[in-house]
């Protein structure tokens, strides 16, 4: 079968200030004060890997777990053992928490043949802290460091022909656009830098970014990139339409869009 991507999405939630993710429908607004989020790993399958987008938060939501991501890949006729390789673009809880679990009871890796790719100084600063995010999170990110096949990531690799991975900062300090290119097809995922289609067009500094005016400045840069190379975006916490290309640039309006489909195995 021919490169393809496709957006396994978790889900919709409402998350307030305690950082509960809880589910919502796509169609519904957040809580007061609170945000909404939609989770999409995005699966890019070619004929020699099965790679992975960041993989979602795993069991660190409300009805959430591996189940969900598991029935995902059974459409595609694919299991958690198919995974070659998994791109984290940063390491907050709802983008790696699907790495492992605990249906039965202790900590399990949910794709046990993956290569986990991170950068190496985001999971050493992680590594150092004494928490991180609550004593189970620890605990979880502990077993990960123990028992994942990771591989560490500078600020600017090619770990295959096809991809390439280069750190821009911002949302977090060590966050990381993920980049593929097969010469037909070609994506692109820059985590919470460009987290929605809207992000596109705003001149915003987000308060909860590690840099906000360098998050501001890499949005821009790559919306730019992906405008004149024809990237496919892939915005992790768009709520209905997480594939999109730009398609034109006016000085007053910004760029025009195009969604673009999913594949959706018949």
């Amino acid at each position: 079968m021919n490169t393809y991507a496709s957006v396994l999405y978790e889900g919709t939630f409402s998350v307030g200030l305690d950082k509960k993710f809880v589910r919502i429908n796509r169609e519904d607004p957040p809580a007061k004060g609170a945000l909404k989020l939609s989770l999409n790993p995005v699966l890019i399958h070619t004929p020699e890997r099965n790679y992975l987008f960041d993989c979602g938060i795993g069991e660190f939501g409300e009805d959430t777990g591996p189940d969900v991501i598991r029935e995902n890949l059974d459409a595609h006729g694919l299991t958690e053992f198919d995974i070659t390789d998994i791109f984290l673009s940063h390491l907050h809880y709802d983008h790696i928490g699907g790495l492992a679990h605990r249906e039965n009871g202790y900590w399990e890796l949910t794709f046990p043949e993956a290569k986990i790719w991170v950068s190496k100084k985001g999971w050493e600063k992680v590594m150092a802290q004494d928490e991180y995010y609550d004593a189970e999170k620890t605990e979880f990110i502990s077993f990960l460091d123990a028992k994942a096949d990771l591989h560490f990531l500078g600020e600017e690799e090619q770990p295959y022909p096809d991809i390439k991975v280069r750190k821009i900062g911002g949302h977090t300090e060590f966050h990381q656009v993920l980049l593929f290119d097969d010469g037909k097809q070609k994506y692109l995922q820059a985590g919470d830098v460009i987290g929605t289609k809207g992000a596109i067009n705003r001149k915003y500094a987000a308060k909860y970014d590690f840099e906000p005016k360098v998050s501001q400045q890499r949005r821009e840069e790559l919306a730019k990139m992906a405008f004149e190379e024809g990237y496919t975006i892939l915005s992790y916490h768009e709520d209905l339409n997480p594939l999109f290309k730009l398609t034109g640039y006016e000085e007053k309006t910004g760029y025009s869009t195009e969604n673009v489909d999913s594949y959706v195995p018949a």
